[in-house]
This record gives C-alpha cells, structure tokens and sequence, in this order.
C-alpha cells in the first residue's frame, strides 16, 4: 500500500489518498474546500494513473468532510462513515456556523455507513475497521495488519489524544478505546492522525501524557 498526503483547509487537516499496485484507490477525509485543492488531488490521481473507488471518513466534523461534495460532484462517489456520527453530528452547515466559516459548497447527506468489524477493501489492499469513539460518536480507524499502518482521524495524535468537547465527545470513552483497541495492535503499527505528524504504537505507549 502507498500512502500519499496532502494537507488542506484551515486546520488543516491531513487527507490521505491510499492506493496500490493495481491503481485503484481510496480517499480518507477529504478536507478539499476549494477548487484549487481538488485540482491538486485531481493532479496527483491523473499523473499516477489512479482510479478513484472509496471516500471514507474517520468521523464527520467539519475539517474532514469539506470535499465530500467536491468528490462527488467531480468522480460520482458516495462519502462513508458511521452510523453513529450520520444521527448525532449536526450538519456541515450548522457546524460552520461555530467557526464562523462560509462553504463553497453545500454539504451532502451521508447515506453509506461502516461498522466495526467491515473491511474496506481496494485492489489488493484491504482495512479493518474499528470503532473507536469519543472523539465523536462514529469515529473509526482503519488498521492494515499486513502494512502495520492505522488512520486514526482524531482519536490520536503524536503525543496526544483527540478533543472531546465537541458534539458527543467523551473523555472515557475515547481513552478506553485507544487502550483497548489500538494499545492491542503491534508495537511497530504506523499511526497516520488527521492532523500532524505520523507516530506509532510503541512510541505512544511510552510518551503520551494522556495515556500513562
């Protein structure tokens, strides 16, 4: 699996475009605000010759579903997400409204939903998915074993953990997810966040000052 990565919008946030030998590809937290980002992606799939399959989101707050619409409007495809954050996230909309941000485009409804225990798959790469909330209430990862990597969104971060006083967080919930299901995958998994550096399993073990 190859990993490329771009960084968009305000926050900004880290979106990562996933592909492999056969030239398919997944987009994970599309954060494009503007036509000038999606032309920068767009770029990247046409030089590399990339079909575009999967648009996946970690969990639905503003910074990491800014292209959604932008997606698909340009390739036909549909974002993913959990059904937890569809039902209790309020809409892009209402959630600018608390960064005092205007929209290039409307937000569209999030109708395909993913599950603790699905597989995303592409080409011959394939990701689990778990639940992991408290962040927000649907946030996922998506964890490859045979490439020892994890896309974590805003669960963790390089010697941090995500915010939990935004719609549905919990404090408990998010650290008791991290110890549970990410502190039991191999030492050497490669942890890419939703925003800054990547880490790793081992290294958060030993440094994270939330989880100690």
């Amino acid at each position: 699996m190859k990993i490329k990565t771009f960084e968009f919008n305000y926050f900004p946030v880290n979106t990562y475009l996933l592909y492999d030998e056969t030239g398919e590809a997944i987009l994970v937290d599309c954060g494009c605000v503007n036509d000038r980002e999606i032309d920068t992606l767009d770029q990247f799939l046409t030089e590399n010759k990339l079909t575009l399959k999967r648009l996946i989101c970690t969990h639905l707050h503003l910074d990491h579903v800014f292209g959604n619409a932008f997606i698909k409007d340009k390739y036909g495809i549909e974002p993913e997400a959990h059904a937890a954050d569809i039902t209790a996230l309020p809409s892009l909309e209402q959630q600018v409204k608390r960064f005092n941000i205007d929209l290039e485009k409307p937000s569209i409804t999030v109708t395909k939903t993913l599950k603790e225990g699905d597989v995303v798959r592409f080409g011959n790469s394939e990701l689990q998915v778990l639940h992991v909330p408290g962040h927000s209430p649907g946030s996922i990862v998506l964890y490859s074993a045979a490439d020892a990597v994890a896309f974590v969104g805003d669960v963790l971060f390089h010697g941090g953990i995500g915010r939990t006083d935004l719609w549905g967080g919990s404090l408990d919930l998010l650290t008791e997810g991290i110890l549970i299901k990410l502190f039991t995958l191999p030492n050497q998994t490669k942890i890419y966040s939703g925003h800054g550096p990547k880490t790793s399993i081992e290294f958060e073990k030993k440094h994270n000052p939330y989880l100690s």
